[in-house]
């Protein structure tokens, strides 16, 4: 559905308004953050409107729309997926007040709870770049860390401050809805990634392509390793009360549903429709005969089957919102 907004409006009196662009309130927005996930979207459906927005990176500087849905390209990490969701959120391209907001992307998975192209859809995400950081060669020797949480003095003690947006709790229902309606979309997979996922020993990572409900975690640092993974999963159990279980890792969604969240306090966005999709692209640490230097270089094979089951597995929510609007259109169905 199209509008046009007040701002626009009166250039229709001028001869030349024509051209003007209107405003569009898409059922669903889908938010990926780099060039290699917005692919699948914009090779797979009907996309062919353009929304110029001011204030989106310059090598993304549109979203790409139908009458139902738009695609947006953030750019990646903190600060470009912040600066462009304020961007659409508070410009007069885009309405989104009831708008479902999808974020689909690839992320680094844990073992343990996943695997190369599998996807999870998030309940909590938990900002572990928040927090005091200790080099490692000057960490005290009775510490078995040097990740240490915002204004404590030592590991495992209480954060004595906070920014405010170390944690996000998403509408559960939504997420588990989103799986059960994407549980048995026939997922890719590579023989470059079923050859190197043989190399764990945990379940989860030996297993083909699968769709589940986890919790996925942002820091702007691409890190990589078992000691670091055990910082995260730590800073995921202290931010969630033990509820959340550490899955996936990206660079951008704390971000993100920073900017969605003020623009949810100002009546622009509705958060209980967000939802985040992470697919994972590589592992979050080496495997037993690697050391996590060379697991950080490998080739795993898991970023085209990421990317495309990111489009599959989203899709198949956003096809289920679009064609059953009047179900949708009040809030997620019961």
């Amino acid at each position: 559905m199209l509008r046009m907004t007040a701002a626009i409006a009166p250039l229709l009196l001028c001869a030349g308004a024509a051209t003007a662009q209107q405003q569009v309130d898409p059922k669903v927005l889908v938010v990926t953050m780099f060039g290699g996930e917005a692919a699948p979207w914009l090779e797979n459906l009907d996309l062919s409107q353009e929304v110029t927005v001011p204030g989106l990176p310059e090598d993304f500087p549109a979203l790409h729309c139908n009458d139902d849905v738009c695609v947006m390209t953030t750019a990646m990490g903190f600060a470009n997926a912040a600066s462009s969701l304020s961007a659409v959120v508070y410009g007069d391209a885009v309405d989104l007040t009831d708008s479902y907001v999808l974020i689909a992307g690839i992320a680094g998975v844990d073992p343990e709870h996943g695997t190369l192209g599998s996807a999870h859809w998030a309940r909590f995400v938990a900002d572990a770049g928040l927090r005091h950081q200790i080099d490692p060669r000057e960490v005290p020797e009775d510490w078995d860390t040097g990740s240490i949480p915002l204004g404590a003095s030592e590991p495992g003690s209480d954060a004595g401050w906070t920014a405010g947006t170390e944690l996000f709790v998403l509408n559960a229902t939504l997420a588990n809805r989103a799986a059960e309606i994407s549980k048995d979309v026939e997922l890719m997979d590579s023989q470059t990634a079923g050859d190197y996922r043989s190399a764990y020993d945990q379940e989860a990572a030996q297993r083909a392509p699968f769709v589940s409900v986890c919790d996925t975690v942002s820091g702007d640092t691409y890190w990589h390793g078992e000691m670091i993974a055990e910082d995260v999963e730590a800073t995921m159990e202290r931010l969630s009360g033990g509820e959340g279980t550490y899955c996936t890792t990206q660079m951008e969604d704390n971000a993100t549903l920073t900017a969605l969240s003020r623009g949810a306090k100002a009546g622009l966005v509705d958060m209980s429709r967000v939802v985040v999709l992470r697919t994972g692209s590589n592992f979050d640490r080496s495997a037993p005969d690697q050391t996590a230097a060379e697991s950080l270089a490998a080739e795993s094979g898991g970023y085209g089957p990421a990317t495309e089951n990111a489009y599959r597995v989203g899709n198949a929510l956003v096809e289920e919102i679009v064609s059953n609007w009047d179900a949708w259109s009040d809030g997620v169905p019961e």
